[in-house]
């Protein structure tokens, strides 16, 4: 089985973070994210897995070159100038050759049978779309048991909208529907195909754990799901859960208070008498004594000095 891994993105949603660290690369409960992705993939029996890379790209080839999977075979494609999703699809489909392969979105989460999903491809079908119903991103419209039409809805009106959970099974003839070179959507690409005929095979899931890490309130919203297992099929990506979660060297002073959703990196220091409550810090922060945060990011070795609610803390950043 083979697998792609979109991982170019700018990750402009989630600024000023990533400015400082790729969005494939945000700690998620102190694991990078792509490489909870190549885990998850490896441990379902994929063998060959292609990621793209553009932004801050130096950090994810040297991320990936300190860790390459025995047993898995991993290209990396790099693009000097972003593609896009539909761009970006066609050279990771043209890395990883002849036969079908699985494509997820680098910024998600979930425990999803991403096995069975690339099984129960058709091979008459162009495209199988994994869908949920996920308001408000029910954008794409499905008929009769086929994908009838992407963002408008179609004109009979006898169709139900769902959501693009971000993965999918990608047929080689799906890549014909994208240029061959530059920047191309891929909802024009799966619009273009529809368009001439193509059939494009709705696999519509539900129960399962799934989780978009595209905001600094889904990142903080995707810790706090986790920290309270709401995906154990995964918890063997991660280290024993509990609340708070604390890195190698992490030390906390006294009377410091968790009001549960905390994840401290290594070597945080937590000041006495602070108090966090849904709040992540990223690897050498330090909180001062008797600040208060909630709902807070705080970027790796930021001196936090002051309380805030609701705020990313990264210190000065040059864009």
């Amino acid at each position: 089985m083979k697998a792609a891994i979109l991982a170019a993105g700018l990750g402009t949603r989630l600024r000023p973070l990533t400015y400082l660290v790729p969005k494939a690369l945000l700690p998620v409960l102190n694991r990078p994210l792509l490489g909870l992705w190549l885990d998850q993939l490896q441990a379902l029996g994929f063998t060959q897995v292609a990621v793209n890379t553009h932004h801050l790209a130096a950090v994810v080839h040297q991320f990936l070159a300190s860790r390459q999977p025995s047993g898995l075979d991993l290209k990396v494609i790099h693009e000097p100038e972003i593609l896009g999703t539909g761009g970006g699809l066609k050279g990771l489909g043209s890395a990883l050759g002849e036969g079908p392969f699985l494509a997820v979105n680098g910024d998600i989460l979930t425990d999803l049978d991403l096995a069975a999903i690339f099984r129960n491809h058709r091979p008459e079908t162009i495209s199988t779309l994994v869908l949920h119903d996920c308001p408000p991103y029910n954008h794409v419209w499905v008929a009769d048991g086929a994908v009838v039409s992407i963002g408008a809805p179609p004109p009979s009106g006898q169709a139900s909208p769902l959501a693009y959970t971000g993965v999918q099974v990608v047929s080689p003839k799906m890549l014909n529907y994208i240029p061959g070179d530059g920047y191309y959507d891929l909802v024009t690409a799966w619009r273009a195909a529809l368009a001439a005929g193509e059939k494009l095979d709705p696999l519509v899931v539900g129960g399962h754990f799934w989780q978009d890490l595209g905001t600094p309130a889904a990142y903080l919203t995707a810790h706090q799901r986790l920290l309270k297992k709401a995906a154990p099929s995964l918890a063997h990506l991660f280290p024993r859960l509990r609340d708070p979660l604390l890195g190698p060297g992490a030390t906390i002073g006294p009377g410091v208070r968790f009001g549960g959703g905390v994840c401290l990196g290594a070597g945080v220091e937590i000041g006495a008498g602070a108090a966090l409550t849904n709040t992540v810090a990223w690897d050498r922060a330090h909180i001062a004594g008797g600040v208060r945060l909630k709902d807070c990011l705080v970027a790796t070795a930021v001196k936090v000095t002051h309380s805030a609610q609701g705020e990313v803390l990264v210190g000065e950043v040059e864009t």
